[in-house]
């Protein structure tokens, strides 16, 4: 059962400088709402621009575009810009509508929002245990108890929870844990066989699935296409080689898997963003030990 006492609407008109790279968070809010008093119409809003994220714990409200109504139930979110076409309110039954949301100005984090939307949807459904959502809670806790005194905490705590969104959409919504067998599978399959696997065509028919339908899943949950998760860990492999071995470059292009020294330092160049001869050196930066992709 919620507890009335930890509800409220926080709001922050902190005087940064405009020259400063701070998020700008305007305001925060827990509620339970219970009738059709609650209504916003994002074209009737003056407080804009701003950006809306909120996230339904209990019960459901309706979110309303131009192209379709979207009931938003527990564990759904929806993503809005302020002013917009749309529309969210209590759907005017007996039920209880209980919402975090964080209203934030668009400078500086409007790209990465768009990336957000673009890759989640204005709708996701996102898990009341995952990050975003527990640095949510966070966020309204902190401003329920008084603590978000300046404008370097505000944007701290904003900065945060946009940086989990944006890898949460990234990495795919869900943890391995929770990839389906298949995926799990080939995953397994491609981090003991990159060495010699030939490409899609092959993974699908190990795992006894179209090469649609495993691009589709793969791409879904893990985030990369299968082929671009074989690039990138052949190209983790050949870094230890470059570190470990005085082997040519071509003989660590066909130890990873590439048919050709040329296509390696082609893939590695667009990973990395140097040749491997040049990273093997260390000329011109620093001198890893092992990459991360």
């Amino acid at each position: 059962m919620t507890n009335k006492n930890s509800c409220g609407v926080y709001g922050f008109r902190f005087s940064e400088p405009d020259r400063l790279p701070l998020c700008n968070l305007f305001a925060v809010g827990h509620e339970v709402v219970t009738d059709s008093s609650y209504h916003w119409n994002g074209m009737d809003r003056t407080d804009g621009p701003l950006l809306l994220f909120q996230y339904t714990v209990d019960g459901q409200g309706i979110f309303e575009t131009e192209q379709e109504s979207l009931r938003i139930g527990s564990g759904r979110a929806f993503l809005t810009e302020i002013p917009g076409n749309h529309r969210y309110y209590h759907p005017g039954d007996s039920l209880p509508w209980e919402f975090y949301f964080l209203l934030f100005r668009p400078q500086p984090l409007l790209p990465l929002w768009e990336d957000i939307k673009k890759k989640l949807g204005a709708a996701p459904g996102i898990a009341p245990g995952s990050r975003p959502i527990r640095i949510l809670r966070d966020i309204a806790h902190e401003a329920h108890a008084g603590r978000i005194s300046d404008p370097y905490i505000a944007s701290s705590l904003l900065h945060q929870f946009m940086m989990e969104l944006g890898r949460l959409s990234s990495s795919g919504a869900r943890s391995e844990t929770e990839w389906p067998a298949a995926v799990r599978e080939s995953v397994k399959f491609i981090e003991a066989h990159y060495s010699s696997m030939i490409g899609q065509e092959q993974l699908a028919g190990k795992m006894g699935l179209s090469k649609f339908h495993l691009l589709r899943t793969f791409s879904k949950y893990v985030g990369l296409t299968p082929n671009e998760y074989l690039n990138r860990i052949r190209i983790e492999r050949s870094v230890e080689l470059l570190r470990t071995t005085g082997w040519s470059i071509e003989a660590i292009a066909v130890q990873v898997g590439y048919s050709s020294g040329s296509y390696y330092i082609k893939v590695f160049q667009k990973l990395t963003g140097q040749t491997p001869g040049s990273f093997r050196s260390g000329n011109g930066g620093l001198n890893y030990s092992r990459l991360f992709f």
